[in-house]
């Protein structure tokens, strides 16, 4: 339903967020038996579940995708009864992080009614996701919803129909049931905006969820869902699932259906935004990417590449190898993330059937440079004009992007030509770059025996302090190298084994900035966050770097700990 009081009616921007925040409690009062008030949360908010829900309700809400997907199509589980599970635990979540725009109870039992029925009747399920209930990042748009994109001005824009991504998953048997939060300006590595707040991380309410599919993130930490949809041109869907313990993917662009989203900068070309999964599981993320390239995206979105699922055995009669980037040569990451990093890689080693060399990061500074300037080509005129539209205030992440970036321009046509070369030449470099780590040539030239996947931090710490998120380079790296990347969750910081006082003479002022967060606070400001680490692989080898990640867990039985 259209949103009534906005600032085309004259509302002032916090009548506006007012007016959209008790839509949303709305939505989570009408959910049955409903949730008592919770006045007093704990740091760590995930004991909150076993406090308030029932025994069902956990074992439904903690299973993976895969399990539900079989339960679901044999009759074992009804559809209604998985929504309305995550239904209560979504709620629960929002009272503990503050993730939804806005719970869809009606439409979501109405369609898992349909499902059942359906399964009644066929004796067959209607897809490969039958019944599997699905978040959405608020900006994909559904039909007959608001669509603000975190924008108080563009409440009140509705969605004439579903965004291309929800319309497959529809088909294939989605539920569609929570609207999850963003940033103003979907530009931030944290999530908050002037008309929701700020969404914290469920692990420890000090620090962020991540963005900007933020709310993503924190829902799926909190198990108040098993698979959302997140977009990523910096860092946006692989930041939350770092912070939150999750899977999640940034596919190569072109492979996966964009067309019905809402953001500024529609139509940029020279750093292509992504959709992709969350998911608490790794089959979730693979089953979420394959049900949609196997439905041909490309036949009504053409600016997709027309790349079938890639099913065969990358690795067929030799090993994985995989290089480490221990650091980027910008900003070191905290001792928790080294960690976690040296016992994937000793742990590797050990099994004696992964290769692991080491990866020298190749001018990443200059990476960042060339992508902080194509960001926003217009010198960030549209991410102004839809703040005074309604006289918001900038969020400090949102300033940080866009009025504090040294490297912004608003180019000439000339300048973006020159511009475009400068990263075409960078990736042409950072492609000969990973040539070079061949150890043999095939016999027509081709390289032989190359790294497989980057083995590499997510960021520069675990989940950050609320506010701090400035440095994207960990992810924003991938964008304009246009790489698949995935997530996946290691351990959590631990003050003991993380307390250590570390002695270390920062090299740069981002560097600076980073490593005074971890003097001040140290693995006690930092206590329970997940610790997670990314797999990168060249240019649509997407389907190698799940198939690199599902060796890797079967050799070190990923994560080391237990999340929930």
């Amino acid at each position: 339903m259209a949103a009534t009081v906005t600032t085309a009616s004259g509302a002032t921007w916090q009548e506006v967020a007012a007016d959209r925040q008790k839509h949303r409690d709305a939505t989570i009062a009408a959910i049955a038996p409903p949730l008592p008030e919770i006045t007093d949360t704990p740091l760590n908010t995930i004991p909150l579940a076993k406090k308030y829900l029932t025994a069902e309700e956990i074992k439904i809400t903690e299973s993976y995708v895969e399990d539900l997907v079989v339960q679901l199509a044999n009759g074992a589980i009804s559809s209604t009864i998985v929504i309305k599970a995550f239904l209560r635990r979504a709620a629960l979540a929002q009272k503990a992080t503050n993730c939804i725009t806005e719970l869809l109870p009606q439409r979501a039992l109405d369609r898992a009614a349909f499902l059942d029925k359906y399964l009644a009747d066929h004796k067959k399920p209607i897809g490969p996701l039958h019944g599997i209930p699905i978040s959405v990042k608020e900006h994909v748009g559904m039909k007959g919803l608001d669509l603000n994109a975190g924008f108080v001005a563009w409440v009140g824009t509705v969605a004439e129909e579903d965004a291309h991504i929800l319309q497959i998953l529809w088909r294939a048997g989605a539920v569609f049931y929570a609207r999850t939060t963003q940033p103003q300006s979907l530009m931030h590595l944290e999530t908050s905006s002037n008309l929701y707040g700020v969404t914290t991380n469920p692990f420890n309410s000090t620090l962020t969820s991540g963005g900007s599919s933020g709310g993503e993130g924190a829902l799926l930490g909190f198990r108040g869902s098993c698979l959302g949809i997140g977009t990523d041109i910096g860092g946006s869907i692989r930041s939350p699932a770092a912070n939150n313990g999750v899977y999640g993917m940034k596919p190569t662009s072109g492979r996966l259906p964009m067309g019905g989203m809402s953001a500024t900068m529609l139509g940029a070309e020279h750093i292509v935004p992504a959709v992709g999964p969350l998911s608490t599981s790794l089959k979730g993320c693979k089953l979420f990417i394959k049900t949609l390239i196997d439905n041909k995206p490309w036949s009504k979105e053409p600016s997709l590449l027309p790349f079938p699922w890639k099913s065969e055995d990358f690795f067929q009669g030799r090993k994985l190898k995989v290089a480490v980037l221990w650091d980027d040569g910008v900003v070191k990451p905290h001792p928790p993330v080294t960690r976690a990093l040296k016992q994937v890689v000793e742990k590797l080693k050990k099994s004696g059937n992964v290769d692991v060399v080491e990866w020298k990061p190749f001018q990443h500074d200059i990476a960042w440079e060339i992508i902080a300037s194509l960001y926003f080509c217009d010198g960030g005129g549209e991410e102004k004009a839809a703040t005074d539209a309604s006289s918001e205030p900038l969020r400090p992440l949102t300033r940080h992007i866009i009025h504090d970036n040294p490297h912004m321009e608003h180019h000439t046509i000339a300048s973006m030509w020159t511009a475009t070369k400068r990263r075409d030449k960078y990736r042409a470099d950072y492609n000969a770059v990973w040539n070079e780590t061949a150890t043999s040539v095939g016999p027509n030239g081709e390289f032989e025996g190359t790294v497989d996947v980057i083995l590499s931090p997510v960021g520069p710490s675990a989940a950050p302090k609320i506010d701090t998120a400035k440095w994207w380079g960990y992810t924003s790296q991938w964008n304009l190298l246009d790489y698949p990347a995935l997530i996946f969750p290691v351990d959590k910081v631990d003050v003991e084994k993380d307390g250590e006082k570390v002695k270390y003479e920062p090299r740069n002022e981002k560097d600076r900035y980073n490593w005074d967060l971890w003097e001040k606070f140290g693995a006690e400001g930092y206590k329970d966050a997940p610790i997670s680490l990314q797999f990168v692989g060249r240019r649509y080898e997407d389907e190698k770097v799940i198939q690199a990640l599902e060796i890797v867990k079967k050799e070190v039985a990923l994560p080391f700990v237990e999340y929930i």
